[in-house]
Parts: structure tokens; C-alpha cells; sequence
């Protein structure tokens, strides 16, 4: 049986160590494991025009220096993944032209038709840089060889433009995207809605995370842009017929409450849960060296400009109760309801409760920070950033609760990876994470700081201390639905609905 080919988009790999970048690593990895297909990844930036890979997978023994050319541009890839490399006289004219009339030349050929071709990427002597940059932050070394042996594909133009291109409207007719070359592909992935049209022989699917960019545009950054970029892009690839593997089905409801024409072609796939998240023995007094070693920098609104803040921060004793809150730091996360219920929770009966943050810097961050500067300076609040999973497996463990506050989720890991380590979970009353977490967690009110600081205070309260060991191993038990055997025969299944539906050989 010939093995299908599948193209994966890999650019938020190249982020953080959660949310999307995370469920990228997983879902390549998950793939690559089914033994199904060939699984190959597209690398593209999100606002740099990438140097091009090799036009085949093998040199040409047949030219001389073939096989040193290719290396070379294989390398200057990496080098372009995060600088500007070194360039010829021609090639600076042409970053000049397209820094100058990129976005024209782009759309006018979108116009005409134009196709954006895939260059090769031999991972062969660059595994350091396709295991450190790719999927060292999620997989454990025991993946290495997996991953690292897959081939990928560069997409030179930057995906901002690709956006932008689609979005340039005028008079006569509306914004068009550009097609991508993924002849040689049965499927693409996508993990947001994609700014691309595929080739006719390619299955299009579009790993759809939340609609939140349009149903609660207030919440982001850079609003415009990214409205419109979601919209249009969701909106081309609903008319283009892509599937859609929605997160949850909270994601899938939002996705048709839009553009309920996709209804046919939208499922519900879970994100999978890390195996790097499970119960281990632990001692508490680790907790208070992780904090200390893994306290990010808070900056300090200073007009219109973030300086750093010189501080006194104070350490962590050697045992002390704590909340932990695992998130970006943007205002949907709803930050600000948690640290109001935890004032009121200090103020009425839990003076020495702590608060320990965890998460980078978002949309609109800076009001959210400057809100934990005095609990910080006094020693109450701790915040730390790119905190590995074995330290979070820690502090899962050993926080009074793991409180996941937002006002709105695709799916929410953190919930699901403190249940996995042996933790207590306190949710925002929303769809998905009465979905996600079902009867597993305690629920509040989001917009209500007495109904978050009731819910937080019954798993505090000692009339909980009989029942949370039982609720521990509940979660740890309810959780393994979520590891990927349990999800990857559902992307099976999916992939042999999509055959079936559209008429094509298993």
C-alpha cells in the first residue's frame, strides 16, 4: 500500500512551550507514530522571508560542489529562521524591492494565479537545530530519533504577508490569497486558519483552535489586524472546502455559529495531553527552589515605555501554601478576577496564602503585570516564565489549587495537565472547560470575584480534606482519555472519513 504524504504546519513550534506550539509538536509527533504516512513539516516565519532550501531532497552527485551547495542552503534556512544572513549585492537589491513592493507584487500574483514553491529541508546534519528549536520544549529525548529523521519543506514567504495579501482589497474585487504548491501532498495541516490556497489533489484541513478573534476580538492585540486576518483567512478556507479538526466541541459550536456551511466538514478531535504530566513523588520543600530559579523579570509601566523594575523580591520559604495559575499573561485569561478573589481569600481567613504565576507576556499584558508589582514586592506573589514540565509537574502537584480562570478557551491544557500530575483544579464556568474537565473540577462564576473566592475557598476549607485525595486520583484517572493512543485512532478515523467522503482510495 503506498503511504499517503502529509505536509504539517510547524511555525508555532517555534514559540512557547504551551497552547498551539505545544499541540504542534504533539500532533506531528502523534502522526509520525501512527505508521501510516509520510509525515514532512513546513517551516515559514511569521514576518521574515526565509532563505530557500534545496530544489531536490538528494544532491546531484553529477555536478560539482552539489552536495556542499546544498548543505549551505540548508543552512542558511536556520540562519534566516532567526536572522538576516549574510547576503550577495543582488540579493540585498532584492530585499530591498521586497521591502518596498513585497505586499504589491504579492497580491498581483495572487491575481494572476501565482504559486508559491516549496523548497527541501534535509534534516540529516542539522538534528541539533530540528530538536532544540522544533520539539525539545514538549517531547522527551526518548523522540528524538522520530522526529529528527522527518524531512521538511520551506515556505520563503512570510505568513503576516501572506495575510495581508489576502486582505489588500480595491475597488474591483476583493482580496484573493496565494495558492502554495502542496502538489505532492494528500493532505496540509494547518494550524490556524491559513492564509493559502492548496493544489486541487491536496486535502485541506485546518486544526481550528478557538474562534476568539472574532467572538471576543476586545481581548486581543493588534485588534484590527488580527480580526480581519482570521476572518478572511477562516472565511477563504470554509469557500475552499477545508476540514476542519476543531479542539473541542465548544470550538466547533463557536466555528459554525460563524459559518455554519462548514458543518459537514468540522469534527471534534482533543488536544493530547504530554506524557511529561503524570503523578510522581515529589517533596513540597522542591517548590520553593523551582520559584526561585525560574522568577521571570516584571517590567514596569513608565509612561508609554516598559522599564525593567528593580525590586526587592523577596524568597520563597522553605514550605508555604500556594495557588498556581499556568497562562498567558493577556487580559482573556482573566488574571485580575483571580487576583481579586485571592486578596478577598487573604483578607477572610488565609493571610499567609500565596499566589504563584505562571506565563509569558501576551496581548495588553502590562496593565496585568503592573497589578502584581506590590503583592511581588511584598513577597506574596511570585511570577515565573518558561518553567519545563518537570518543574511544573512539581508545583501541579503541590499548589492548594490550580485555578484556570478564563473567559474563554479552545481547550485549556493547563486544567488537564495539574489534574495528570496530582493536582486540584478550580475552573471558570465556561462551555469548554465543563467539557474539558467535566465534574473533575470546581466551577465559579467569571465575571464574579465572590463566586471565584467561594469556589477557591471549598477546596481550601478542611471539610474538603476528606474527599481531595479521592478527587486527586479522580483526575488522574479522567485525564488519560487525553493521552494520544486514546486521541490518535481518532485522527485515524478522521482521516478515513475524509477519504471516504471524498471518494478516494484508502
Amino acid at each position: 500500500m503506498v503511504r499517503k504524504k502529509i505536509l504539517l504546519e510547524m511555525r508555532p513550534a517555534l514559540d512557547g512551550f504551551a497552547g498551539i506550539p505545544q499541540e504542534t509538536r504533539l500532533l506531528f509527533r502523534g502522526i509520525k507514530t501512527l505508521n501510516l504516512f509520510d509525515v514532512e513539516g513546513l517551516l515559514q516565519h511569521s514576518g521574515r522571508y526565509l532563505s530557500k532550501g534545496t530544489k531536490y531532497r538528494a544532491a546531484r552527485t553529477s555536478k560539482r560542489f552539489a552536495q556542499a551547495r546544498q548543505i549551505n542552503r540548508v543552512s542558511r534556512s536556520i540562519i534566516s529562521l532567526q536572522e538576516q544572513p549574510r547576503r550577495s549585492t543582488s540579493q540585498e537589491v532584492l530585499d530591498h524591492v521586497r521591502k518596498q513592493f513585497g505586499l504589491t507584487l504579492a497580491r498581483l500574483s495572487a491575481l494572476i494565479g501565482g504559486s508559491l514553491k516549496l523548497t527541501h529541508f534535509d534534516p540529516k546534519l542539522f538534528h541539533d537545530f530540528v530538536w532544540r528549536n522544533l520539539f525539545a520544549k514538549t517531547l522527551p529525548p526518548s523522540d528524538f530519533e522520530l522526529v529528527t529523521q522527518s524531512h521538511f519543506r520551506v515556505l520563503r514567504m512570510p505568513w503576516k504577508l501572506m495575510h495581508r495579501t489576502g486582505l489588500k482589497r480595491t475597488i474591483t474585487s476583493s482580496g484573493r490569497y496565494l495558492n502554495v504548491d502542496t502538489n505532492e501532498f494528500d493532505y496540509f495541516i494547518a494550524q490556524t486558519p491559513y492564509p493559502g490556497r492548496v493544489s486541487g489533489n491536496t486535502t485541506f484541513i485546518v486544526r481550528y483552535h478557538d474562534a476568539l478573534p472574532i467572538l471576543m476580538p476586545h481581548t486581543i492585540g493588534d485588534k484590527s489586524f488580527h480580526q480581519a486576518a482570521h476572518y478572511n483567512a477562516l472565511k477563504s478556507n470554509v469557500r475552499d472546502g477545508a476540514y476542519f479538526a476543531c479542539v473541542s466541541k465548544a470550538t466547533r459550536d463557536d466555528l459554525l455559529s460563524i459559518f455554519p456551511e462548514a458543518a459537514d466538514r468540522a469534527h471534534v478531535i482533543p488536544n493530547m495531553v504530554s506524557h511529561d504530566y503524570y503523578p510522581e513523588e515529589s517533596s513540597p520543600a522542591r517548590v520553593p527552589e523551582i520559584i526561585k530559579s525560574r522568577t521571570a523579570a516584571i517590567p514596569r509601566l513608565n509612561n508609554t515605555s516598559l522599564q525593567p523594575m528593580a525590586s526587592k523580591r523577596s524568597s520563597p520559604g522553605t514550605s508555604f501554601n500556594y495557588l498556581l495559575v499556568v497562562s498567558t499573561i493577556e487580559p482573556r485569561k482573566n488574571h485580575t478576577r483571580l487576583l481579586e478573589s485571592w486578596e478577598a481569600l487573604r483578607s477572610d481567613g488565609y493571610p499567609d496564602l500565596k499566589l504563584v504565576v505562571v506565563g509569558s507576556p501576551g496581548w495588553d499584558y502590562a496593565p496585568i503585570l503592573e497589578s502584581f508589582l506590590p503583592w511581588i514586592e511584598r513577597g506574596d506573589l511570585y511570577y515565573l516564565s518558561k518553567v519545563p514540565s518537570p518543574d511544573l509537574r512539581v508545583l501541579y502537584k503541590h499548589a492548594r489549587a490550580t485555578i484556570c480562570p478564563s473567559l474563554g478557551e479552545g481547550f485549556d491544557y493547563s486544567g488537564v495537565e495539574a489534574m495528570r500530575s496530582g493536582g486540584i483544579v478550580v475552573a471558570s464556568d465556561i462551555p469548554v472547560h465543563r467539557e474539558v474537565y467535566e465534574d473533575v473540577a470546581e466551577y465559579f462564576d467569571p465575571y464574579s470575584t465572590p463566586d471565584a473566592a467561594r469556589a477557591i475557598g471549598r477546596v481550601l476549607s478542611p471539610d474538603f480534606l476528606p474527599t481531595r485525595a479521592s478527587r486527586i486520583e479522580q483526575g488522574i484517572q479522567f485525564t488519560t482519555r487525553y493521552f494520544p493512543e486514546q486521541i490518535l485512532p481518532i485522527w485515524k478515523t478522521f482521516f478515513q472519513n475524509i477519504d471516504e467522503q471524498d471518494g478516494r482510495a484508502p
